[in-house]
């Protein structure tokens, strides 16, 4: 099916590991002209090299979505480097999840700053450049205890359901603006965070792949190439009237819609 996203342009935060990266790839593969960010130099640098190489049109940042200014110079310099701007994927984050008389207020406000105002400055930053081509995509990652919050999962549980309460908002008064937000809530997928808490309980990758694996309904965790189809959807033709929603990619994990 073609999804008409060629020529268009994308910015991407967390861009060089797991979903961020899968994300890149399968919009570079789609023809989108494709500015990602993370805070490794090295990693952005070899990266890009091998999406050139590729024929892939890509522009590399370091950036750090914890650091105020920094999203919204990385979506400036995305817009001015490609003339334009159509979708915004906000990937960037980690799962701070522990009990929660073990989180004290810099933990707090640290997941609060990269996992909601780090969604708000992007798409700040965003909405100007998408209202000068007519509309455009933003598409926020989440996870799926958002919507079901459980004991020891704190500060992320929090953090998550004020994602969705944030995209929900903007759905409805960016609309007129013919600007679809939307969000993907993840369930276990692979990832190199899940290979270092491998590490951590002395398994090895494949153990506890297999291990975790057992709990999810499908029987195995995810890809993340899984979710970038997702994602692409989304931020395609395809999905042209679809905004304000949340959609769950977690092989049946959640026990809610």
């Amino acid at each position: 099916m073609e999804l008409g996203l060629r020529g268009k342009v994308a910015a991407v935060t967390g861009g060089t590991e797991g979903i961020g990266k899968s994300t890149v790839e399968r919009l570079v593969a789609e023809g989108v002209k494709v500015a990602f960010c993370a805070r490794r130099p090295e990693l952005i640098q070899a990266f890009a090299a091998e999406l050139k190489k590729q024929g892939g049109d890509v522009l590399g940042v370091v950036a750090d979505a914890s650091k105020e200014g920094d999203m919204e110079r990385f979506i400036e310099e995305a817009a001015k480097y490609f003339g334009r701007l159509d979708i915004v994927v906000n990937n960037a984050g980690g799962s701070g999840q522990v009990a929660f008389d073990k989180v004290d207020d810099s933990f707090w406000n640290l997941d609060m700053e990269i996992k909601v105002m780090a969604q708000v400055r992007t798409t700040r930053a965003a909405v100007p450049h998408m209202k000068k081509v007519g509309g455009g995509r933003i598409i926020n990652l989440n996870m799926v205890g958002a919507k079901q919050p459980g004991a020891a999962m704190f500060p992320t549980t929090v953090s998550r359901a004020a994602g969705l309460a944030l995209a929900k908002g903007l759905s409805k008064e960016l609309a007129p603006d013919n600007i679809l937000v939307n969000v993907v809530a993840v369930g276990k997928i692979k990832s190199k965070q899940q290979e270092r808490g491998a590490a951590r309980n002395n398994k090895t990758v494949e153990q506890h792949y297999a291990d975790t694996g057992k709990t999810v309904p499908m029987k195995r965790m995810g890809e993340s190439e899984e979710v970038a189809n997702v994602i692409a959807f989304l931020a395609s033709d395809a999905a042209s009237y679809v905004t304000g929603c949340c959609i769950n990619v977690d092989g049946g994990l959640s026990g809610v819609l």
